[in-house]
């Protein structure tokens, strides 16, 4: 028992620290706005690529990945799968690169606080779950934030929900496929590393690590703050509830969102702040929902094991 809630508390912080991470991760973009979003995405890329490689070696799990990647070449699904994942997850980081270093780090907070309302509706296209009261009731309001927002700002906040739909496919596809984090990440990682190469090598405004020295160590630093909240959400995901891990999420965008008003000044009126209140009216009516629903069904097993 008290092992099991050791693991629980362990989960519990890995969640928090990766949401934490990722949250302050716009502060550090901007030490790169020197740097082209597709420069800094290539270099992302690359170097996540490679300290997968150092890690796995390290933490000899070498023989593991190898035989899981030979898995997923025998499985033409598995692969297409991996593949699409590759470029979902690139598509992500672009367009979270490209909002934090345009001076729109509240766009890139509503991106991530849409994102699990956009779960439940891929949820209900894709696997034909069916939608509680609750989680209607929840869409219908983060919806209205929605409109509201792209009345205001004049035009749809495409962005945003770029970020969320991305996201939550490449969540969809690493649900239904069955590699470990390790594997999946270094083999998304190989996927478009040579795309990533040829772009630096040829397309970029700079050479291959031509910048000053303070720019190169955080274009290499790129890879190890993509890869740790990743391993870290891992771990979390493995240890916690989904329940938990859903009132950890609402953590990274909350601090997006303060970073965007409080440190770098980005303009946050009434309207603005009318809309997110619909946003978050939606997430709690969404975790109060997932909540009942998990107490019932725990219900339902309890009661099902005493007649048993």
């Amino acid at each position: 028992m008290e092992n099991k809630q050791n693991g629980q508390l362990g989960g519990i912080i890995a969640g928090a620290l990766a949401y934490v991470f990722w949250g302050v991760l716009p502060i550090y973009w901007k030490l790169a706005t020197n740097v082209p979003p597709m420069e800094i995405l290539a270099y992302r890329i690359i170097w996540s690529f490679i300290f997968m490689l150092f890690l796995i070696v390290c933490l000899r799990k070498t023989s593991m990945v190898f035989q899981e990647t030979k898995d997923v070449l025998l499985k033409p699904k598995t692969l297409i799968a991996i593949i699409a994942a590759a470029f979902l997850v690139t598509g992500n980081w672009y367009l979270f690169i490209y909002t934090v270093n345009s001076g729109h780090v509240t766009e890139a907070s509503l991106g991530y606080y849409i994102n699990p309302l956009v779960n439940v509706l891929l949820a209900t296209v894709i696997l034909k779950e069916r939608l509680s009261r609750g989680e209607i009731i929840a869409v219908i309001s983060a919806t209205i934030g929605v409109l509201i927002l792209t009345w205001h700002l004049g035009s749809v906040p495409w962005a945003a929900i770029g970020m969320a739909v991305s996201f939550s496919l490449y969540g969809l596809i690493k649900k239904v496929v069955s590699v470990s984090v390790w594997t999946g990440l270094t083999l998304e990682t190989m996927i478009i590393t040579p795309f990533a190469l040829i772009y630096v090598l040829f397309f970029a405004t700079n050479g291959l690590m031509q910048y000053a020295a303070q720019t190169n160590i955080i274009l290499v630093g790129a890879g190890i703050v993509t890869a740790i909240p990743l391993l870290l959400f891992a771990t979390a995901a493995k240890k916690i509830s989904y329940t938990m891990v859903g009132f950890l999420q609402y953590i990274g965008p909350t601090l997006m969102l303060a970073l965007g008003v409080l440190l770098f000044k980005e303009s946050f009126d009434h309207i603005q702040l009318f809309a997110f209140m619909f946003i978050w009216l939606a997430l709690i009516i969404f975790t109060i929902s997932h909540i009942y629903s998990a107490a019932k069904i725990k219900q339902l097993a309890t009661a099902a094991k005493e007649q048993s």
